[in-house]
């Protein structure tokens, strides 16, 4: 499909999606909320894709939703409003749950719902040029996309509540302090570093990849025994693969397995 403010680059089985508004600081208006929709349900239904890099265009990585086109949210009134962000949470959940790695490349401010967008990739890597806050506050409101639920199961309940009260927009080494951001690149080598590690994951077997990922997710709202129940679960599918088997034979020939995602 052809988009106004996403751009795609495809290099194999790895995939790099750019919000592409950089003038506006790759904030979106509802046009580019529904494109990033439609593309993230075309990205999930990819079976040969294997790993994503979502970044930005220009200096920003996005600013969350563009303030001058928030009357489309906020003139609908209280029901209509949950009905039009239901939208943009249900991608940032797709995000969250494709069977799929997903490494974010913040490449400049990533703030609002950009953060929020940020925390629902796997891996957030940043430019050393990076800032990254939640500034709802500032006009009133709380981070209502992730933010919050996302953000204190990364960094706990006291730096969370600093983040959001105070609406501190944050360099990119303090975020990595933090835990709210996994490594910290120099700008020039940011994309270098994402696409490195995405070929590293692209070369793994691609089942057990997004088992691990549906596990490790159900994991942080479980207990224990649950957990375990979903490990036997996740590896008792994982043994009947045909990836498993050449794995195995990989090993046992001590040879790069050549793996299929079957």
């Amino acid at each position: 499909m052809s988009y106004e403010f996403l751009s795609f680059d495809r290099e194999g089985p790895i995939t790099i999606l750019r919000l592409n508004r950089p003038d506006n600081l790759n904030s979106w208006n509802l046009q580019m909320r529904e494109e990033l929709r439609d593309a993230v349900r075309d990205m999930v239904e990819d079976d040969d894709l294997r790993v994503l890099i979502i970044t930005g265009t220009g200096r920003a990585f996005s600013a969350g939703e563009d303030v001058r086109g928030m009357g489309d949210l906020s003139s609908v009134g209280p029901k209509g409003f949950r009905r039009r962000v239901r939208m943009i949470h249900n991608v940032f959940d797709e995000l969250e749950q494709m069977e799929v790695p997903i490494i974010c490349a913040i490449n400049g401010v990533a703030a609002g719902g950009g953060l929020e967008l940020a925390l629902s990739c796997d891996f957030r890597f940043a430019s050393d040029t990076a800032r990254l806050g939640l500034p709802e506050g500032n006009v009133g409101l709380i981070p209502g996309s992730g933010g919050i639920s996302r953000l204190v199961k990364l960094v706990g309940p006291s730096k969370a509540k600093r983040l959001i009260m105070t609406g501190e927009i944050i360099p990119a080494s303090k975020a990595e302090e933090l835990g709210l951001v996994d490594e910290v690149f120099a700008a020039d080598e940011l994309m270098a570093g994402a696409i490195a590690f995405a070929e590293t994951l692209a070369a793994r077997a691609p089942l057990a990849l997004g088992t691990a990922k549906l596990v490790v997710n159900q994991c942080v709202n479980v207990d224990l025994e649950t957990g375990r129940n979903f490990e036997r679960i996740g590896q008792s599918v994982l043994k009947l693969s045909e990836d498993h088997g050449e794995g195995v034979q990989a090993f046992l020939e001590k040879r790069k397995a050549n793996f299929t995602g079957r």
